[in-house]
């Protein structure tokens, strides 16, 4: 055993692992922040109708390695079903279509666990705390509003993402549902827009650097000059330009010019990196103030009325608002781009970067704990989740989400100004008014509002979907168009506007053309 032992090779550093190597592709598109995020998600797929659209959207979610998913369906498995879902086969005749499902889309990808729930979706969702474990809803058409409204109320009362979904023919629609507040820290932007190097604002540690790698800068050899780094050679040049401007720095885009012109004509012939520093002028000589749309989110209420139940965005955005308003600027993200330099120069470099960062992201998780300690927060945040906000603080986003609009057959929906003013706008427009998607949105609602009003049999068992039973298609088409109508009607009304003549006549006739085909 120990000959064996000798002879095995340590293992090699910077080798990708199997799981990598898997997952290279999405790796590369959402790092592995992304790639952590989809492994803790649990998915619950509310399947209803012919069940295809939602077992397809699993697969997109399986095959990059989704954590968990469960489907909940109590149809058990028929000859239809074999001839449009490839997640069935001859075998699964018989038995419940949400457990034949889950066997075989789990054989894509081992590593996703996979549950079947095969009671129907009212008495699931009776239980208590039945829809607690899932991170994702999704929910197939067709489905009773009573139902859609308390998958939606739980959503937006846990902060749980909700999409509902429903495909006819050659149509198909869907609805987000957000939670009301739903930060996002990661946002991937794009990296010509990360580059912080706060030039106007430097740091004693920044400052020392410069001054020993430009001392005397006209008097260094061609090799040295060669290889200041661009950012220590535009400090240098700030300097002298604040010599002669009553020490403000260029602020103006003719003094980001003259600047420009001013570095230009210290380089020597054919030097790379003056090149970089006269090309970095316009966008790295900027104030280090934060977007108001980051300030927006940094003082939302969530961030000034903080409780021991709080979610950890809010602390740590309370602790950058405090750490703004005390130093005027963000943490600093810490990334230095690449640039011409000796390779010790460079690493010098970002050690100055590096440390400054963490010493920014330490001043951040010791304003956290001090508010974690004045609520009574039992939990402390991670340490890493302060510094992965740290590091992209210039770039978080929040989405205000609202709750699904539910058609039911009893009541009309309630639009709100801004949309129904956005949809009667695309209606009126003369160029693709008659092509646009809003038509089609209508007609679904107007699908919805059917099903909402209309049973299978009179005990209530089931949702009825429209033209269903041969026997009724006209009917149901003559209902469907006449609802599409209405809803068009109250969208103009509460738009607080109207469609003239001939475009509003076009307009019917085409929603009731799209109500026919679905």
């Amino acid at each position: 055993m120990a000959a064996t032992a000798e002879a095995t090779p340590p293992p090699l550093h910077g080798v990708p692992t199997s799981k990598e190597k898997r997952y290279d592709r999405q790796l590369r598109l959402w790092a592995a922040s992304g790639q952590a995020a989809l492994e803790e998600a649990h998915i619950l797929l509310i399947n209803n109708g012919p069940g295809v659209v939602g077992v397809e959207t699993l697969k997109n979610l399986i095959l990059p390695g989704v954590g968990q998913l469960t489907i909940l369906d109590s149809t058990v498995v028929s000859e239809q079903d074999l001839g449009v879902n490839f997640f069935l086969d001859e075998d699964s005749l018989g038995s419940f279509r949400a457990e034949q499902s889950s066997r075989l889309l789990q054989e894509l990808n081992p590593d996703v666990k996979g549950h079947a729930i095969t009671e129907p979706v009212e008495s699931f969702i009776a239980k208590d705390a039945a829809l607690k474990p899932y991170t994702l809803i999704l929910v197939a058409a067709p489905i009773t509003p009573d139902v859609l409204q308390v998958i939606s109320t739980h959503c937006q009362t846990h902060a749980v993402p909700l999409f509902y979904f429903h495909c006819s023919g050659f149509y198909s629609h869907f609805s987000l549902s957000l939670p009301p507040a739903f930060p996002i820290v990661d946002t991937h932007p794009d990296p010509a827009s990360t580059t912080d190097l706060r030039l106007l604002a430097p740091w004693p540690e920044l400052i020392q650097f410069q001054k020993e790698k430009t001392n005397n800068l006209q008097a260094l050899s061609p090799e040295d000059i060669g290889h200041v780094p661009y950012l220590l050679l535009l400090l240098h040049f700030l300097d002298e330009w604040r010599a002669s401007h009553n020490g403000q720095p260029p602020q103006s885009y003719q003094d980001k010019t003259d600047f420009r012109a001013m570095v230009a004509k210290a380089s020597p012939p054919d030097e790379e990196n003056f090149t970089e520093a006269t090309a970095a002028i316009i966008k790295s000589l900027n104030p280090p103030t934060a977007p108001s749309s980051v300030l927006a989110v940094l003082g939302a209420p969530e961030s000034q009325s903080l409780d021991a139940a709080s979610p950890c965005f809010w602390f740590i955005a309370s602790a950058v608002r405090t750490f703004y308003a005390t130093h005027g600027q963000l943490p600093l993200p810490g990334a230095v781009p690449d640039m011409k330099a000796r390779s010790a120069d460079y690493i010098q470099l970002q050690n100055i970067y590096k440390s400054k960062a963490r010493k920014d992201a330490a001043d951040v998780l010791q304003i956290v704990r001090s508010l974690e300690s004045a609520v009574g927060r039992r939990d402390p945040i991670d340490e890493k989740e302060v510094e992965a906000f740290c590091k992209g603080a210039a770039h978080i986003k929040l989405v205000r989400g609202k709750p699904l609009r539910i058609a039911r057959g009893d009541a009309p929906l309630h639009w709100g100004e801004e949309f129904a003013k956005s949809a009667v706008e695309q209606l009126n427009n003369l160029t693709f008014g008659l092509d646009s998607g809003i038509l089609h949105y209508i007609a679904f609602v107007a699908w919805d509002t059917f099903v909402g009003s209309h049973d299978v049999d009179a005990l209530g068992g089931g949702p009825r979907v429209p033209g269903s039973n041969k026997a009724e298609l006209e009917a149901d088409e003559n209902k469907m168009v006449g609802i599409a109508s209405n809803i068009m009607d109250s969208l103009i009304k509460e738009a607080g506007t109207f469609i003239e003549n001939p475009t509003y006549d076009e307009l019917k006739e085409k929603s009731a053309k799209i109500v026919r085909e679905l």
